[in-house]
C-alpha cells in the first residue's frame, strides 16, 4: 500500500473512532470537556431488568391513596343486588333513583358542612319505638358509595337487634361490651357489612348499663380512635328514639353535626321544635323525612 493510501486510511479509521467516542460520550480534548455522559437510561446502557404486572389486592398500596386503599376495606360477603334490594339498603344503580338522589344530597349536605376531613354524625328517631335504623344505615352507606371515602355505623341503640338483617357477618361483640370489658379490642368489635367501604359496630350486649357505660372515658376514647383510623371516613352513630331515650343527650357530645328522623304520619311540627330546642345544640344539621 503506497503512503498516499496509508495515510487515508490512517485519518478515516481515526475519524470513525472519534465519531464513536463522541456518540458514547468521551470527553476529548478537542471537545472542550464540555460534552456530558449520556444519562443511565441511554440506548448504550439498556437496564437489566423487567417490568412485573402485580395485582392491586395481592400487594396493597405504600402510600396512601383514598381510592385504593379503601377499597381493601375487608368485605368478604358482599350483598348481591338482590339481597340489598330485599333488605331496602341502597346500591348505584338501583332502579329507585330518586331515594338514591336523596341519599347523595344529604351526603353532600353533610359533608359541605363539616369540611374537610372525617366527621361524625348522629342519627336518632324522633319516632316512637325503632325504625330509625335502616335509615342510618342508608346514610352511612352513601358515604362508602363514593371511592375516596369510607363510612363505619356505630349502632348505639341497644334496645333493638334491627342491625343482625342488615349486616352479611355473624356479630358477637359491641360498643356497650368494649366499653365494660377493657380485654376486648377495637378490631374485636369491628364488622363487614356486606357492602363495599362500609364497616358496622353493633350496639353489644349491655343495654341496662348502656347510659353509664356511654358516659364512661373509655366511650369517648373508642370515638377518638375510630375518627383517627381513617382521614376519609365519616361515622354515623344511630341512637335511640330522641324524645324516649336520654342516650341521645349523651351520645350528642361524640358528634359533629346531628340529624333527625321524622316518621312519615308521626311527628308534628310542635314536636319537631321541642326536640330540637330540648337539644339545645349548634350541631342539629337537619331533617330526614322517612316514609
Amino acid at each position: 500500500m503506497d503512503d498516499n493510501k496509508l495515510y487515508n486510511a490512517l485519518l478515516k479509521s481515526q475519524d470513525e473512532r472519534r465519531q464513536f467516542e463522541r456518540d458514547r460520550g468521551e470527553a476529548k480534548a478537542e471537545d472542550g470537556f464540555r460534552k456530558e455522559r449520556p444519562y443511565a437510561g441511554s440506548d448504550r446502557d439498556k437496564p437489566n431488568w423487567t417490568r412485573l404486572e402485580h395485582d392491586r389486592n395481592e400487594y396493597p398500596p405504600t402510600v396512601y391513596d383514598s381510592s385504593m386503599s379503601l377499597g381493601l376495606i375487608s368485605n368478604p360477603n358482599p350483598w348481591s343486588r338482590e339481597q340489598l334490594r330485599e333488605r331496602k339498603i341502597i346500591y348505584s344503580g338501583m332502579p329507585d333513583k330518586e331515594v338514591m338522589d336523596a341519599y347523595r344530597e344529604l351526603r353532600i349536605q353533610l359533608r359541605n358542612r363539616a369540611g374537610e376531613g372525617n366527621f361524625t354524625v348522629m342519627f336518632s328517631s324522633l319516632g316512637s319505638g325503632s325504625g330509625g335504623l335502616l335509615t342510618a344505615f342508608n346514610l352511612a352507606a352513601s358515604f362508602g358509595l363514593d371511592s375516596h371515602s369510607s363510612a363505619l355505623l356505630v349502632d348505639c341503640d341497644p334496645y333493638s337487634n334491627e342491625l343482625e338483617g342488615l349486616v352479611s357477618a355473624p356479630m358477637e361483640y359491641g360498643v356497650t361490651d368494649f366499653v365494660g370489658d377493657r380485654s376486648l379490642t377495637i378490631k374485636s368489635i369491628i364488622y363487614p357489612s356486606g357492602v363495599e367501604r362500609l364497616s358496622v359496630i353493633p350496639a353489644g350486649t349491655q343495654a341496662s348499663s348502656a347510659v353509664e357505660l356511654f358516659s364512661a372515658v373509655r366511650m369517648r376514647e373508642l370515638i377518638t380512635e375510630l375518627k383517627a383510623r381513617y382521614p376519609d371516613r365519616c361515622i354515623v352513630l344511630n341512637a335511640p328514639p330522641f324524645r324516649e331515650n336520654t342516650e341521645g343527650r349523651i351520645l350528642e357530645r361524640f358528634a359533629d353535626q346531628i340529624v333527625f328522623g321524622v316518621p312519615f304520619g308521626e311527628v308534628t311540627g310542635e314536636i319537631i321544635a321541642d326536640s330540637v330546642d330540648a337539644l339545645g345544640s349548634e350541631k342539629f344539621s337537619g331533617l330526614i323525612f322517612q316514609e
